[in-house]
């Protein structure tokens, strides 16, 4: 069973603010009257402990609501922290970093229900997106954008074509990898251009022009529907990507990964922190 972080913050945000907010209407002018009284009658006053004390649940509640508030604005409307848990965006992402993505990119949506209410962006091709699995919302993906609503891609000979024209590489040569990314060493590496965003790729010349198991190119070009995107992986031959089960609707769109702030990879020779990669936009 996955855990649902943001249904947890939304849940505990209620129930600490609710029973603050409960006691401060109700209780807490009753304990001040009370205290009054004692004081009136002459009740002896302790240094630094009330007449009358806060309940510790009331007490708890109102010490947790605001750090617990404050992470769930943070977390839902601002920036989200995410860990990358495989090889399909190589060479741009690697399997153990850390990175953030912008939440108010592509619009403010509410928590748990994810629906937007506010509208502030579109995706652009070449982001690099993270979204709600179309076969599974429980899980977040992150992919490259390839595709736009009204696009016309095909995928053939290690190139995308976007409404008929190929978009650019530039080889740069065989790639060496580190940690769990040593399994494509060897690989072609290239930059490709996507409208004049310009990222790595990786290809490997005797692999198949589709990853094992997908169809959805294999007959030629397709039509990226009205409020969907096409994404692929970054790892050409070892992405399960738009190739495999087809468009990301925007209601499914999460944010944009915009930088790594840790990388950890316990496989890595000698520390498993690549310090060389702390701090890196991603583009």
């Amino acid at each position: 069973m996955t855990f649902d972080f943001p249904a947890f913050l939304v849940l505990a945000s209620v129930l600490t603010g609710g029973i603050w907010l409960i006691d401060a209407l109700l209780f807490a002018p009753r304990r001040r009257r009370l205290a009054e009284a004692a004081m009136a009658g002459g009740a002896r006053i302790d240094e630094g402990r009330p007449l009358v004390r806060e309940p510790v649940l009331v007490e708890y509640a109102r010490s947790f609501f605001p750090v617990i508030f404050a992470v769930l604005i943070l977390r839902s409307f601002i920036v989200e922290p995410f860990r990358i848990p495989s090889n399909s965006m190589m060479p741009t992402l690697l399997t153990g970093d850390f990175i953030l993505v912008n939440k108010f990119a592509y619009g403010l949506r509410l928590p748990v229900l994810n629906r937007k209410f506010v509208e502030l962006g579109e995706p652009r091709r070449g982001d690099v997106l993270v979204f709600k699995f179309p076969l599974d919302p429980k899980t977040d993906y992150i992919k490259r954008v390839i595709g736009l609503p009204g696009d016309e891609i095909d995928y053939r000979n290690k190139t995308v074509f976007v409404n008929g024209e190929p978009m650019g590489q530039l080889p740069i040569g065989a790639f060496s990898g580190e940690g769990s990314g040593t399994e494509m060493t060897g690989a072609r590496e290239a930059l490709e251009s996507l409208d004049g965003v310009e990222h790595r790729i990786l290809t490997r010349s005797n692999a198949p022009n589709l990853p094992f198991g997908c169809q959805k190119l294999a007959l030629g070009p397709i039509r990226v529907p009205p409020g969907h995107y096409f994404v692929m992986g970054d790892n050409r031959d070892n992405s399960n990507d738009s190739r495999c089960w087809g468009f990301v609707p925007d209601a499914n769109l999460v944010g944009k990964a915009f930088a790594i702030w840790m990388h950890w990879d316990s496989e890595r020779d000698g520390l498993p922190i690549a310090w060389s990669r702390l701090g890196d936009g991603i583009h």
